[in-house]
């Protein structure tokens, strides 16, 4: 494997805060690799860094030479006042500049130049181009093409963005919270595609089954260090936990070992003099090792609900359209105490519609909304606080209540309150402008849990929650003694708490389906098993020979000029492994390949399949 990129000694500091210190690390051609790291310690700066849109105070970062390098932003830059397929094409990569050349080549009506334009268009492979970003922008839930980008939502943004870099054909991909904004099924799909892509990818996601899925390393900060492991995010979990133990228990001895050489400092001056030197600076050495912070400063989610009665809600038969768009149709339900639901479903079918109406936020257009006179609503939204953004973040919480109560009845200032939500007494003078996500999702949950509702609705609370905060919740949540409604993207939250799922299918079509996310994709596989095997049973056994085009159009004979060298580069990599399969390589080395050589057979039976389809057709 090639070296991709070289971290050395790399440390950067925010004010007089350092978020990491002489990092060095080694990036090598097919590694997938996770950056895990507590919110504001330093993750998306580190990623900008490695991007060349900041600079490190020391250290050095060395790419490979010619290396293709694409970054997606967590918030995306778009130019402004273009259509969806020309921010699209916008993207300078070789492929673009070449349709662009060609465009410009037809305009102009210049053969030599039209000749020209061809033969970088069969370079870079740029005549189906537009078709693949087509392909892929409707994968990613982006249908309109003639869309301008100003009027799209945040999560339109980003998928377009990440369409954008997929297509750039790139050799070393950083991600920064890919996951974000989109939708189940899309997450399904990206981690599908980035699992079997042959690409080089460093990500920042605090989604775990996506992380355990497509990662083959993980690398997390702590403490302004990183730690590098090789293996998936539950190997990672596995590892870190041994090593947080034996940091521990070599903390406790170096603490008793300094309190030995203490007592011999204490002693007299000549007792400390000619050889013992080495000893005084041992000494000094061990009262340093002895001051390393091993304590997690977590969020203390330890307030407590408030009593709730035996009734609920009940919808009976609400309907709610815009337009042609339906959103219920005579939807009737009855909740039940401690209920705790998780809500599924596409980008745009209604679900936070749902919940909105549910408190009274959105009207309906029929029927009615019971709820009970003991529920007190405690609304997580996806949209974010809507605090005064030049008020400190003490005001804001103090606006809201003066006295909190958590559990077992104490009372405690909103400054206290705040502390467990780890905003140090400075952090609360902040004002909330200046706040980054993860603070503002921290705020935004004290702000929802600081009255102690009975009755919580979580409108995607884990976008810009980090991995260790998200568990927390997820333990709160278990244990939470009133009732839940949550709508998440992430499937191991949804894995964690819910007893059951809306899955909102379109059309004010809501399936009520009795378990968590794991078990409903398993539900949905078997019937899909089912479904392929009755339709087989109904073909006829001799499927009559489809008529063909009677010859190759332009873009079918490309294609079938590049199967062909693709088809031979993958048969003579393919042999390349068996002849290392026969000569006796290290069993690790072997391990390595193989998932490889499954690979080059998979695609060559895909390649091969499509290039006797066409060939038939030149005849």
């Amino acid at each position: 494997m090639s070296s991709y990129l070289q971290i050395n000694d790399l440390t950067k500091s925010v004010g007089d805060r350092i978020l990491f210190e002489g990092v060095t690390l080694g990036i090598e051609e097919g590694d997938k690799i996770g950056l895990i790291a507590k919110n504001g310690t330093g993750k998306t700066t580190l990623l900008r860094c490695l991007a060349g849109d900041i600079q490190a105070d020391s250290g050095s970062i060395v790419y490979r030479n010619d290396l293709r390098v694409a970054y997606l932003e967590q918030t995306p830059d778009l130019p402004a006042g273009v259509t969806v397929i020309e921010a699209a094409f916008a993207h300078p990569t070789p492929a673009t500049q070449a349709i662009a050349q060609y465009e410009t080549a037809l305009a102009l009506n210049d053969p030599d130049r039209i000749n020209e334009a061809v033969k970088l268009m069969d370079a870079e492979g740029a005549w189906d181009y537009e078709d693949r970003m087509k392909q892929l922008l409707t994968q990613l839930k982006i249908s309109d093409m003639t869309q301008c980008v100003d009027t799209m939502s945040g999560g339109q943004r980003k998928r377009l963005a990440l369409a954008r870099v997929l297509l750039s054909d790139p050799d070393f991909i950083i991600l920064d919270e890919p996951t974000n904004h989109l939708d189940i099924a899309s997450i399904e799909w990206l981690e599908n595609y980035l699992s079997r892509s042959r690409c080089t990818l460093l990500m920042v996601t605090h989604d775990r089954y996506f992380l355990d899925r497509v990662c083959n390393k993980i690398i997390e900060i702590d403490r302004t260090n990183l730690y590098s492991y090789d293996g998936n995010y539950d190997y990672y979990l596995r590892r870190r936990s041994e090593r947080i133990d034996a940091m521990t228990a070599e903390l406790a001895k170096v603490k008793n070992t300094l309190r030995r050489e203490q007592e011999w400092m204490r002693r007299q001056p000549q007792a400390r003099a000619g050889k013992a030197k080495y000893r005084i600076d041992s000494f000094y050495d061990l009262k340093e090792r002895s001051q390393v912070n091993m304590r997690d400063d977590n969020v203390e989610l330890n307030v407590k609900s408030s009593y709730i009665g035996s009734k609920i809600f009940e919808a009976e038969h609400v309907s709610k359209r815009f337009g042609d768009k339906v959103i219920l149709d005579d939807f009737t339900y009855t909740f039940s105490r401690y209920e705790k639901l998780g809500i599924i479903g596409e980008n745009g079918v209604g679900k936070s519609t749902f919940i909105k109406m549910l408190q009274g936020l959105v009207a309906q257009d029929s029927g009615s909304w019971n709820v009970g006179e003991t529920v007190r609503f405690g609304y997580y939204s996806q949209d974010g606080i809507s605090f005064d953004e030049n008020k400190k973040v003490v005001d804001a919480i103090t606006d809201l209540a003066e006295d909190i109560v958590i559990n077992d009845g104490v009372h405690i200032a909103p400054m206290q309150f705040l502390q467990k939500f780890l905003f140090t007494p400075a952090d609360q003078q902040k004002y909330i402008h200046t706040l980054s996500g993860g603070e503002r999702a921290r705020l935004h949950l004290a702000a929802t849990l600081m009255r102690s509702p009975n009755f919580l609705i979580l409108d995607e609370p884990t976008n810009d929650l980090d991995i260790v905060t998200l568990g927390i919740l997820e333990d709160y949540l278990a244990q939470f003694k009133g009732c839940l409604i949550v709508i998440s993207h992430d499937r191991f939250f949804l894995d964690s708490i819910v007893d059951h799922l809306f899955v909102f299918q379109g059309d004010g079509v809501i399936k009520d389906f009795p378990g968590n996310y794991t078990e409903y994709r398993a539900f949905v596989a078997q019937q899909q098993k089912e479904r392929a095997a009755v339709e087989e049973k109904q073909q006829p056994r001799q499927r009559p020979k489809a008529e063909r085009p009677a010859r190759l159009t332009f873009k079918e004979k490309k294609e079938l000029e590049k199967l062909t060298a693709e088809i031979d580069d993958l048969s003579s990599e393919k042999k390349e492994i068996e002849e290392l399969f026969n000569s006796g390589a290290s069993p690790e080395l072997i391990r390595e390949k193989a998932e490889r050589y499954k690979l080059i057979q998979e695609l060559l039976d895909e390649k091969e399949l499509r290039w006797l389809e066409l060939s038939e057709i030149e005849g």
